[in-house]
């Protein structure tokens, strides 16, 4: 299964991401494209350790159950799924630089350190399940937007 933490995964992700500009369209969903690259850079901010999330409650009770389903194959992740209500984004901004900020994130998982991570609603997480959710994040928001 293909993780973030692997170089050629890693590479390929980054060069889709560099396609991305002001004209991708979202092929489901309501975000645009700069709400989808903005939500991603603030996901990657959260697994790289610079924001920290407590567990909720419903998470407590369903996430390791969902985190299972969600990473158990190859298969990306379904279409609309629910998000976070802190990575929920609304207006515009400047695409190319918040795409140049997410590239950068991405670079960092080559040196991870955040292994005490605690997902919002999946709770405490191994670094093996972090390098499998986060391709699969990003994989799923580039596909949105045809990347």
């Amino acid at each position: 299964m293909k993780t973030i933490f692997d170089q050629t995964t890693r590479e390929e992700l980054l060069t889709r991401i560099k396609k991305l500009n002001e004209t991708n369209t979202a092929q489901w969903g309501k975000m645009n494209i700069y709400q989808m690259v903005k939500h991603c850079t603030l996901f990657d901010e959260m697994v790289l350790g610079r924001q920290k999330y407590k567990q909720s409650f419903i998470g407590f009770l369903f996430g390791k159950m969902a985190l299972k389903g969600m990473i158990k194959d190859e298969l990306p992740v379904k279409k609309n799924m629910p998000t976070v209500a802190g990575f929920k984004v609304t207006g515009n901004g400047d695409v190319i630089a918040e795409k140049n900020k997410w590239i950068g994130l991405v670079e960092e998982y080559a040196d991870f350190s955040n292994y005490d991570f605690v997902h919002p609603f999946f709770g405490k997480m191994t670094t093996e399940q972090i390098g499998y959710l986060v391709y699969k994040h990003t994989d799923h928001h580039l596909r949105q937007f045809n990347a």
